[in-house]
């Protein structure tokens, strides 16, 4: 499959079957986000995977957005371990997970795995929930597991802008 289609074809995955992803599938996604770029290459991501009933059970109580995925990824990052932009405003932590996330959603579409990025939760409960250490920021959580067969992409999802709307040049 060519990457534009591959792109086109992902979508958010909001109904689950309970089947639990393969060991082999939830490797090559975790592998994805491990090659992604890093500012620096500090590899500050931290990804928890979450897939023991005790664990799940503490997202369900953070969000009403795991859609019943069996498996969900964590994804934080370690606030010590970031580069610094130029003007001390701003630091690499956000953009570098967000990369890596972005790379784990398209790894889990070429392996026939879905997926959903879930941002509807407090991240300083959840990180208190889960016990992750203080140093770690939670950006957002990824649902992944098969479609159930009654799944569709919402209906806005094929709606785009014009790409003259989005893109300029000068």
């Amino acid at each position: 499959m060519k990457f534009i289609d591959l792109v086109k074809e992902r979508y958010s995955c909001k109904n689950f079957d309970r089947k639990q992803i393969k060991k082999e599938e939830l490797d090559i996604i975790l592998e994805a986000g491990r090659f992604a770029p890093t500012a620096k290459n500090n590899q500050n991501q931290r990804i928890y995977v979450i897939q023991s009933e005790e664990s799940l059970k503490i997202i369900d109580e953070e969000t009403p957005c795991r859609y019943k995925a069996p498996t969900v990824l964590v994804i934080a990052y370690d606030k010590d371990n970031t580069f610094t932009y130029p003007g001390g405003r701003y630091n690499s932590g956000i953009e570098d997970v967000t990369i890596v996330a972005s790379h784990m959603l398209l790894a889990s579409k070429s392996v026939g795995v879905d997926s959903c990025w879930v941002n509807f939760f407090d991240p300083d409960k959840l990180k208190d929930k889960l016990k992750l250490p203080e140093n770690e920021e939670i950006v957002a959580m990824i649902d992944l597991g098969y479609a159930s067969e009654e799944n569709e992409p919402l209906e806005n999802h094929f709606k785009r802008k014009d790409i003259k709307d989005t893109v300029q040049f000068r």
